[in-house]
């Protein structure tokens, strides 16, 4: 039995994983910290934010990943070496206790996202323009 202060799978029946690949770990860092600093404002909604490798196309292996939430180390440039280049996808895992509270959160997650992809498009050209075939 779960403490009174902790979350159980049980009371969060409802969840949905999106990855998100980036062209480099800079990016893929970078929308980690421009997207974790919003805190989710339902307590029936749980986010958590990792930092993962592109799984090979035909075989699944287990993923090195930083978990990043308020209580866990982050993902920044300070304690992320040389070895963590390859974790160029963001994956953001969402648990709620209710479909549609988890719809509400994840709509919401969507139009941030897409406001932080596109300053990435307009403000570093040279690599999400070059990645998306655009001069």
């Amino acid at each position: 039995m779960a403490r009174s202060g902790e979350a159980t799978e049980q009371d969060f029946p409802y969840s949905l994983t999106i990855s998100i690949p980036l062209p480099t770990h800079r990016l893929a860092s970078s929308a980690l910290r421009a997207l974790q600093v919003d805190l989710e404002l339902s307590p029936l909604v749980k986010r958590t934010f990792r930092l993962t490798n592109p799984e090979p196309s035909s075989i699944i292996t287990q993923q090195t990943e930083i978990q990043v939430n308020r209580t866990r180390q982050t993902a920044t440039d300070d304690n992320v070496d040389a070895s963590d280049e390859s974790l160029t996808v963001l994956e953001t895992e969402y648990r709620a206790t209710t479909n549609r509270m988890l719809r509400v959160a994840v709509n919401a997650f969507m139009d941030s996202l897409g406001v932080v992809v596109g300053v990435m498009e307009e403000l570093d050209v040279d690599v999400l323009g070059n990645e998306l075939g655009k001069p």
